[in-house]
């Protein structure tokens, strides 16, 4: 049976996305960060793994694949928002927003997108 082993993010800069997402997600390294690959994994417990590869393609202004942090409520939610644009991460004018989004759309230092959720609206 097949499972999903690690997610896998393409970057220009694989230290730069490795220092974002360490402290973003309290994630460390497996081994040691290469310039073009590393693959990072939780500091405590278990999850998914993130590798980031180094990629030379251009980030795309609407991913077909994206990842979604949970937050556990509203106010959670923009407190991390806060928390990941300190680390360098920048709001995404994002235009297809609905009404009333329970998510927020950021770009990493990369300009990868991911969405922060508000998953208290249940």
């Amino acid at each position: 049976m097949l499972r999903i082993g690690s997610v896998v993010m393409g970057v220009s800069d694989v230290r730069r996305a490795a220092a974002f997402w360490t402290e973003a997600l309290a994630y460390v390294p497996r081994d040691e960060v290469a310039d073009d690959w590393v693959v990072l994994v939780p500091a405590r417990g278990t999850g998914p793994q993130l590798a980031l590869g180094l990629s030379e393609t251009p980030v795309q202004e609407h991913p077909r694949v994206h990842l979604d942090l949970y937050a556990g409520d509203a106010a959670d939610q923009a407190a991390e928002v806060e928390r990941l644009v300190s680390l360098g991460a920048r709001r995404v004018d994002w235009d297809l927003y609905p009404e009333d989004p329970d998510f927020v759309v950021l770009a990493d230092p990369d300009g990868n997108r991911f969405c922060v959720i508000d998953t208290g609206r249940g």
